[in-house]
């Protein structure tokens, strides 16, 4: 006799789905879903959000969430927060922790959270320059890695505060290390803004690169994570060493690390749009945006 065939009695039914064809997917034809070195690059219409939700019901997956808000920045917390609340990880299956890291902590606004989601407000020196703000933001979620979330999460993302969520943002995100294509340049050839200059550990030749990330949105587990961060940190300092800051501090030393360390999920400009830019035909959905702003009325320095 053959043994009885297994059940799907006590499992979530979403784990029942049409059967997949390697030969036509029925996903999108219109984008590329898959990198050179087989990372996922995720769109709408490419994955299944309930199958992968299923998968995940019984983990109690536990993300950390990094947001800084200094100085006049404080002003787009609200928002960040609150669309947060509404799209990002929503449901009883996951519990969120947001880490704002704030020159101002009277200026953080009270949210309402769900069930398994809380508020941690962490404060730190606000800055006469945003490019050491933007830079001092490694060094700063190492050391939460280091002392907080070790041991007591699973997955780490770090967002700028001057956006928000307009749609799911949920498990097709998770992996090892995540990265998203910066929405200026996903459908331009290889004239990226990297740093040319060779004087400086974010340096690109021409011919380097696979894709522009934006360091506005990235994550992942978190030794891979907490591996880019310090990584990061520590080549901004030696190029302060010898007077060279990046052309685009930061997200040089990021893009010049995922190069080299190629992330394991890339996300679609869906999950990086910025406000002022006309929505193509590729871009179904828009699930996280930096809002319009000027500059010269938030930043200390122009």
């Amino acid at each position: 006799m053959h043994p009885a065939s297994p059940s799907l009695t006590g499992l979530d039914s979403n784990l029942r789905f049409d059967q997949p064809h390697i030969l036509n997917g029925g996903w999108r034809t219109d984008v590329a879903a898959v990198t050179p070195w087989l990372a996922p690059i995720v769109w709408d219409a490419t994955f299944d959000p309930a199958l992968l939700d299923a998968m995940h019901k019984d983990r109690k997956v536990t993300v950390a969430v990094t947001v800084f808000a200094i100085g006049k920045y404080t002003q787009f917390l609200k928002d960040f927060l609150e669309t947060a609340e509404r799209h990002f990880f929503v449901g009883s299956t996951f519990n969120i922790r947001y880490y704002v890291f704030t020159d101002q902590p009277a200026e953080v606004p009270s949210i309402d959270m769900g069930a398994g989601r809380e508020l941690v407000i962490r404060s730190v020196p606000g800055s006469n320059r945003w490019q050491e703000i933007t830079a001092g933001r490694m060094k700063m979620i190492q050391a939460l890695i280091e002392t907080e979330l070790r041991g007591h999460a699973d997955y780490i993302f770090c967002f700028d505060v001057d956006a928000k969520f307009h749609g799911r943002w949920g498990t097709e995100t998770l992996g090892e290390l995540v990265a998203a294509i910066h929405p200026g340049y996903y459908a331009t050839e290889r004239t990226f803004p990297y740093e040319r200059r060779p004087a400086s550990k974010a340096y690109m030749a021409p011919e380097d690169g696979d894709y522009y990330y934006q360091a506005a949105v990235f994550g992942g587990e978190l030794p891979y994570v907490h591996h880019l961060v310090s990584t990061c940190g520590h080549n901004f300092e030696l190029d302060a060493q010898q007077g060279i800051e990046a052309l685009w501090q930061d997200e040089s030393h990021f893009n010049r690390y995922l190069w080299i360390h190629k992330p394991t999920k890339v996300l679609s400009p869906e999950y990086l749009w910025q406000d002022f830019h006309p929505r193509k035909p590729e871009i179904r959905i828009i699930r996280f945006s930096s809002v319009i702003k000027d500059y010269t009325k938030i930043r200390p320095n122009v």
